[in-house]
């Protein structure tokens, strides 16, 4: 789908409550199929993403059942398959374009005595899986994949042993792995990390019954232990509204707010850096939800924005932004530089040399290297034919610049968006609009 998107010749105006967080409902709908009993979910993120979860699971024996389809989210009643363990599925278990769904499920399978094979789409069959199976073999789990180590990928579980392991890089996807998979074996898993990385699966596991022992840098499950049903409440995404975010800041006039977002310190280092850049960004907190912090987001209309430079430990806190904060950065006085950022070359797609060709071909200034991104400020943008490369981030950054580029903006492959957040353009419309919903 092509979508077209001209300068916003009115202030974006009103409050929207953005999707539920990917993430949290990733885990939510994983950690219920694993459980003994049956979890009510609710404001579960409806995407292509949580659905590829949804089915996995179903897949390998849970009961998914849709209570209802309400403007939050899906509320959902999931049965699990508890101590009996997961089944043998029929055929492969399609993915989609969902890299938590392989990477989660390559570490909950790897415990369990059945075999099966994990695959996705093009975009997920090009991203790296032994940064996940190498650490897991280690354990005992054993594995079949492609060559250059990409789905389809083959898991074939059984007796594990615990490990400790000290992670070369930060990631949410191959921590939440090893410890999933130290459910199953009998001792204590230590997971270590350079840097902080989003911690919803260590926030998550007690409300399970699981505990998990947690450090600075460190978390460690002891097994074997077995999950019990339980009720989770999913938060709306930072990741989602960060767009938005950026959107108010850069479209004159505007006054967006954005209630009940997560605001999980791993999650919201876009809003630190923008606070750092001069944005008027306001954050009020709420009430904790299944050890989640949230919040009320605002965010205004802001003339000058000061560059700023972003260092390889905040990168795990803000990589799902980067695309976003680049095009803020586009606005700002002087030079922004990210550092660090090679790990959005093995994204969806190479978000990394996507956004800098973006830039540049709206008319910005940007240069990015093997892990490194520089973008200069105050170069006007002019609108211009871009392609999503099926990446939802990359459609939604392009949106926001669209809103502010002069001419017309024409983005293909639009229905990216379906990933994270499909009411993303009816959102900006409604905004648009000065509706409060």
């Amino acid at each position: 789908m092509r979508y077209h998107i001209r300068p916003s010749a009115v202030p974006l105006m009103g409050t929207v409550r953005v999707p539920g967080d990917k993430s949290i409902s990733h885990r939510a709908v994983l950690f219920a199929a694993m459980a003994e009993g049956t979890s009510r979910l609710t404001g579960v993120l409806e995407s292509a993403d949580v659905r590829s979860s949804m089915a996995a699971v179903e897949a390998l024996g849970a009961q998914v059942e849709l209570i209802a389809e309400e403007p939050e989210g899906l509320s959902l009643a999931v049965r699990g398959w508890g101590a009996d363990g997961p089944i043998e599925p029929v055929g492969p278990i399609d993915c989609g374009n969902s890299g938590t769904s392989i990477r989660l499920l390559l570490g909950i399978l790897a415990g369990w005595p059945i075999n099966a094979v994990l695959t996705g789409d093009e975009s997920l069959s090009r991203r790296p899986m032994r940064r996940v199976t190498a650490p897991l073999s280690e354990m005992g789990a054993r594995f079949q994949a492609e060559e250059g180590d990409v789905a389809p990928i083959g898991v074939s579980g059984g007796s594990l042993r615990p490990a400790s392991f000290e992670l070369p890089v930060a990631s949410a996807q191959v921590k939440s792995a090893l410890l999933l998979a130290a459910l199953r074996a009998p001792g204590t898993t230590r997971v270590c990390e350079p840097s902080p990385s989003r911690d919803h699966t260590e926030r998550m596991l007690p409300a399970f019954g699981v505990p998990v022992d947690r450090q600075t840098l460190c978390a460690s499950v002891t097994g074997p232990v077995a999950l019990s049903a339980a009720d989770v409440a999913v938060a709306a995404d930072p990741s989602s509204a960060a767009f938005l975010v950026g959107a108010a800041l850069l479209v004159p006039g505007s006054d967006v707010s954005l209630p009940g977002v997560s605001l999980n310190p791993t999650r919201i280092g876009f809003l630190r850096v923008l606070a750092r850049m001069g944005a008027d960004v306001e954050v009020t907190k709420g009430p904790e939800i299944c050890g989640e912090p949230t919040g009320d987001i605002r965010a205004r209309y802001s003339a000058t924005l000061t560059a700023t430079t972003i260092t390889a430990e905040e990168v795990p806190s803000l990589i799902d932004e980067v695309p976003l904060l680049a095009i803020v950065a586009t606005a700002a006085t002087g030079t922004t530089r990210f550092e660090g950022v090679g790990e959005l070359r093995v994204k969806e797609s190479d978000r990394l040399a996507a956004i800098s060709e973006a830039i540049n071909t709206l008319g910005g200034g940007a240069i990015a290297d093997e892990d490194t991104l520089a973008i200069a400020g105050g170069h006007p943008l002019t609108g211009t034919a871009l392609d999503s490369l099926g990446d939802h981030r990359l459609a939604m950054a392009y949106a926001v610049a669209g809103l502010v580029a002069s001419g017309e903006t024409e983005i293909d492959r639009f229905e990216a968006v379906d990933v994270s957040y499909p009411a993303f353009a009816g959102d900006l419309k409604t905004l648009q609009a000065g509706v409060r919903e």
